[in-house]
């Protein structure tokens, strides 16, 4: 048998003991309660800071009602542009602003319940994070694609304002119906040109139909902005005919084929 003096000399230790294993758990449960805490204030910083990039990218949405674009349904047109071959469809002018500069001029031919039959849309850039967008990518969303490895390189045409690269949906049949897009990124005045036409049986003549829309492309009003009419002034007198039905020559340079170049002599 213990004596009365060993049993109350165990009791302190024990009591001690279990005082020490109680505070290692309320400093284990502690040091978790810290550890989710700084994790939850850390997945809160990350959503507030993706929701900020959101916001000021804008997101991925390139329809004209976009944060940051708005209709300026009281603004002038500055450009004209007629489609001799579309006298039955309602051709719509709508201008965007953007806050911090920018300007959107776009045309479009079409019923507005139906898909239009062409676009063109002079984009006078301002400091504001689109003018550095891939204009590819725009451009795809804008023909009903999702990003811009949907569209494939289709060749390039020569204009009033110079080569313009034109694409069109990557594997896309040659047959009635498919869409060619364009796109002419000129420096000065700082401004990019783009828009597709679906107009044509062949593949030659929706290439002379963009080539028509580019030359048929009028600056109204020249004398309320300096740089544009220069621009278009300067490149009147390479301004093609389009009188006449848009046939484009079969054969082609192979520098501009839409088809894979073919290389002249033996090899």
């Amino acid at each position: 048998m213990q004596s009365d003096s060993a049993r109350t000399a165990a009791a302190p230790r024990s009591a001690s003991v279990l005082q020490g294993l109680q505070s290692f758990a309320d400093e284990v449960c502690g040091t978790f309660a810290r550890l989710f805490a700084y994790v939850g204030a850390l997945a809160l910083i990350a959503m507030l800071g993706v929701a900020g990039w959101n916001h000021l990218d804008g997101g991925d949405d390139t329809s004209p009602g976009r944060a940051g674009w708005t209709f300026a349904d009281a603004a002038v047109p500055a450009f004209s542009l007629r489609l001799a071959d579309q006298p039955d469809r309602t051709a719509t002018y709508t201008v965007l602003i953007h806050p911090e500069g920018g300007r959107k001029d776009v045309l479009r031919w079409g019923e507005p319940a139906d898909r239009p039959a062409a676009e063109l849309e002079v984009y006078r850039f301002g400091p504001e994070r689109d003018a550095r967008r891939d204009p590819r990518a725009d451009l795809a969303v804008r023909m009903g694609r999702n990003s811009a490895s949907e569209l494939e390189t289709a060749g390039v045409i020569d204009s009033r304002f110079g080569p313009v690269s034109l694409v069109r949906r990557a594997g896309a049949p040659e047959g009635a119906g498919a869409c060619l897009g364009f796109l002419k990124t000129i420096a000065e005045p700082s401004l990019r040109i783009s828009g597709w036409s679906c107009q044509g049986v062949t593949m030659p003549a929706r290439r002379a139909m963009v080539g028509c829309m580019l030359n048929r492309l009028t600056l109204l009003a020249p004398d309320q902005n300096r740089a544009l009419s220069q621009l278009f002034m300067g490149t009147d007198q390479r301004r093609g005919g389009c009188d006449e039905p848009a046939i484009a020559s079969g054969s082609g340079d192979w520098v501009t084929s839409t088809a894979n170049p073919r290389l002249r002599g033996a090899l």
